[in-house]
Parts: structure tokens; C-alpha cells; sequence
């Protein structure tokens, strides 16, 4: 009776099977679909509205690993993303602030808003449409001659490397050259090829501008045939905003004999982004992201970030530029919270009186903790 009873229920499931519409089968998956749907969409949505790019530089430089700083500290969930992009150099990295979608701002040389204000070639109005949010710190101009190459003056009518055209050392290599007389013969191709072109004496030098110690310099051996050439400083330099500056052999103990040092100039690395309009979303974007930074800043002077983020004074204005709204209102804000603070010490005893009422030594302790939370603030 039962082996019957089993033969016609499988009858009757196949015909009702056959009689009902193939939507019907179909109807629990594509409810969870349409489910599904609503949760994926709110994520793209999410990870859109919080995220931002940074176009920065070569792995052989230092832009990109401060960049990288940058992720590694701020990101946090869905409230904001930071991606970096790998960029070709200053010049280049304008261009993708101005114009390429999707690019919220990038690090460049301070003295390329300087050339491009004097070229005119992305417009007369460029000091308005790309602005800073802050200065970082000073990179170094490198200069890394070959056998038979022991100054400057030695380069003169020989081909040199400005690394890669419409980059940030090309721009200041020209500059650099000009103001100090020296007529080389410029080559553009990246650092790894120089570097083989410069040893066997095919090219005189290459010259590479990054924050010591620059990877792609300290990772030279030790080798007669690679030397650091000296770059003296001048009042034309000095004019031109650039700053002396010192290689050790701390820096490159490969190139740099132990206890030594090669005299050089340094160029501002700026983190730099378009004039986006207030109550937009791009501004509100960009907005985010520097309050997390300027917020978190002590992070990035603590190990393992770059050696280079200790340079950076948050505060520091840069001459011939204009910065970013929403990075200036962050300043301001924070210096009156700091002036505040600092003129309210008579209360600041009152409440640690209160604290400990008839303890003057735990009165006093309280208010120096005080005092040093101020001094935190104001840092």
C-alpha cells in the first residue's frame, strides 16, 4: 500500500511540475535577488561617497610611499577611502587633478605652479583652479654622475637624464641648470635605465628630485663608477624659492663615505587639488578627508611612516599659492580652540581644586595634565 501511495505522489509532483509557469518555479530566487539588490546598491553608494584618489609618483620615489602613509592611516570602513594611484611626475599629475575623472587631488613640486603660471600652457588662470591643502616637506635634487664626472661644471655639453618628460625633476632640473649656467644636453627616460646608461658612460649623469633617502638612489651599491655631485647655492636659487639642503651618508652610505656629507638644494612637495566649489560633493570629499588627516597627524609621525612626514608643519604657508577653503577654516578653527584653551588656566585650577578638595599636590597634577593636553592640541 505505501510502495503504491509513493507511485502516484510522484505522479501528481511531476504533473503539477509540468502545470505551473516557469516563473513560478523561479519565484523564491528571484525574490532574494531583488532583495539582494537594495544591499548592493547602498554599498556602492557607500563606498563611492567616501572615497578619494591621490595621484602621486614612482615606486622609484617618495610620493607614492607617502601616499600609501596616507591609506594606511586614514582609511576606516565605509567613512572614508583613500586610494593612491601611482603617477609620471608633477606636470603630469596637474594635468590628471584638472582633468582627469575621478583624480581628487595629487602631490606635486612647489615650483610647478611657478612654471606653469610663466608657460600659460593650462591656462592664464591656473593660480585660481589648483590649490594646496598642504605643504609637505622638501625633496632633494639628486644628481648621480658617472666615471670621469666630478662636478658640475663637467656636464656641460654632455647628455644628462632629466627624467621622464613633463615630470617634477625635468621642470626643476631646466630651472636648476639655467640659473646656475651649466648647458647640458637633455635625455628623458626613467631611473632604472639611467642608472645603466650613467655606469657604462653612455649619458654624463642622471638627475632625480625625491625626499632622502630616495630608494632608488640608496639602493646603488657601492661602486667607483656612481658619485653624488655637489650643487652649490646661490641667491638666483634663493630667489627661485629653493632652499640648500644636506645628503649624509647616513642617507647613502653606498655613495657617501661614513661621516660625510654632499651639499644640494631641496624643492616643496605640496599635496595639491583642484578649486573644487563649495556644497558640491567633490568639496565635501575632499573636506572629509582632511579633517581625518589634519585630525590624525601625530599618526604619521610615529614609525613605520616615512621619515619624511616629521618635516611637515601643517600650518606653513606656501608662497604663490592659495589653499583649499576647507583646509584653512580646519587652521583656523584649531588656532582658536588653542587660544581658547590657553587663556582658561584660572579655571582650569578652579576645577582641579574641586577635583580634589584640600590635595594641593593632586591639584597641581591635575592642572599640568591640563597643560600638557593644551600643548597636544596646539601640535
Amino acid at each position: 500500500m505505501s510502495a503504491l501511495f509513493l507511485r502516484w505522489a510522484f505522479v501528481i509532483a511531476c504533473l503539477v511540475a509540468m502545470v505551473l509557469p516557469a516563473g513560478a518555479q523561479q519565484a523564491a530566487p528571484a525574490s532574494r535577488a531583488r532583495a539582494a539588490a537594495p544591499a548592493t546598491a547602498d554599498l556602492a553608494e557607500r563606498l563611492n561617497q567616501n572615497t578619494v584618489t591621490i595621484v602621486s609618483g614612482t615606486p622609484a620615489g617618495t610620493y607614492l610611499t607617502v601616499a600609501y602613509d596616507m591609506a594606511a592611516v586614514l582609511d576606516k570602513d565605509d567613512e572614508l577611502r583613500v586610494l593612491a594611484i601611482a603617477g609620471k611626475g608633477s606636470l603630469q599629475n596637474v594635468r590628471d587633478i584638472l582633468y582627469l575623472r575621478g583624480v581628487d587631488m595629487g602631490i606635486v613640486q612647489s615650483d610647478t605652479l611657478t612654471y606653469l603660471k610663466q608657460t600659460g600652457e593650462l591656462g592664464r588662470n591656473i593660480g585660481q583652479r589648483l590649490v594646496y591643502i598642504t605643504k609637505l616637506y622638501n625633496e632633494e635634487m639628486h644628481i648621480i654622475g658617472g666615471p670621469g664626472i666630478n662636478s658640475l661644471e663637467d656636464l656641460n655639453g654632455k647628455e644628462v637624464n632629466f627624467s621622464d618628460a613633463g615630470s617634477g625633476t625635468e621642470i626643476s632640473t631646466q630651472i636648476v641648470f639655467d640659473l646656475l649656467g651649466i648647458k647640458a644636453k637633455k635625455v628623458n627616460m626613467g631611473q632604472a635605465d639611467a642608472l645603466v646608461k650613467v655606469k657604462s658612460g653612455e649619458i654624463a649623469a642622471t638627475v632625480f628630485i625625491a625626499g632622502r633617502p630616495a630608494s632608488a638612489v640608496a639602493k646603488l651599491p657601492k661602486d667607483p663608477d656612481y658619485r653624488i655631485l655637489e650643487i652649490p647655492f646661490t641667491p638666483e636659487l634663493e630667489e627661485a624659492s629653493y632652499l640648500p639642503a644636506t645628503l649624509s651618508s647616513e642617507d647613502y652610505p653606498n655613495l657617501i663615505p661614513e661621516g660625510g656629507s654632499v651639499e644640494t638644494v631641496a624643492v616643496g612637495a605640496v599635496l595639491a587639488v583642484y578649486n573644487w566649489p563649495q556644497n558640491t560633493d567633490r568639496y565635501r570629499r575632499v573636506e572629509n578627508f582632511i579633517n581625518a588627516l589634519f585630525t590624525k597627524f601625530p599618526e604619521f609621525q610615529k614609525p613605520p611612516r616615512h621619515p619624511k612626514w616629521r618635516e611637515v608643519n601643517l600650518a606653513a604657508n606656501l608662497r604663490g599659492w592659495e589653499r583649499f577653503p576647507a583646509a584653512q577654516e580646519w587652521l583656523d578653527r584649531a588656532a582658536a580652540a588653542s587660544q581658547s584653551t590657553a587663556i582658561n588656566t584660572e579655571y582650569a585650577r578652579q576645577q582641579a581644586a574641586r577635583a580634589a578638595p584640600g590635595n594641593v599636590a593632586e591639584q597641581e597634577r591635575l592642572f599640568r595634565q591640563f597643560l600638557e593636553w593644551v600643548e597636544r592640541q596646539r601640535q
